[in-house]
């Protein structure tokens, strides 16, 4: 989950902007914040530009694809399936945290033992 989950958080429940403005909202905000990231990687030499292009163009497709599902679903639905995604997406990151914990763990007894 990144800072596009908060911010629309924040856009919906604090500042009390529809559903369909703060996603909308939310991705011109990411404009100028990606170039910015996009200029110092490169800079930085980071960029694996063809997988960079392929990931981008399906982004494309796939921010248009959204957009019109989107606003064919009325507000309240929605924010419903806006929802189950934050807590599929954290279920998920709570449980890959147990693994990674459970892994350190066992590794760490591995190395007192051995």
């Amino acid at each position: 989950m990144g800072g596009g989950v908060i911010l629309i958080l924040v856009l919906t429940m604090f500042l009390g902007i529809e559903q369909h403005a703060a996603q909308a909202t939310n991705i011109i905000f990411f404009i100028p914040t990606s170039i910015i990231s996009i200029i110092i990687n490169s800079k930085q030499k980071l960029v694996d530009y063809k997988i960079g292009i392929i990931i981008a163009l399906s982004g494309i497709i796939g921010a248009i694809m959204g957009a019109k599902i989107a606003g064919k679903i009325e507000t309240q639905n929605l924010k419903k399936y806006f929802g189950f995604f934050l807590a599929f997406i954290a279920t998920y990151e709570i449980i890959c945290l147990i693994r990674e914990y459970i892994s350190n763990k066992k590794t760490n007894n591995n190395k007192k033992g051995g």
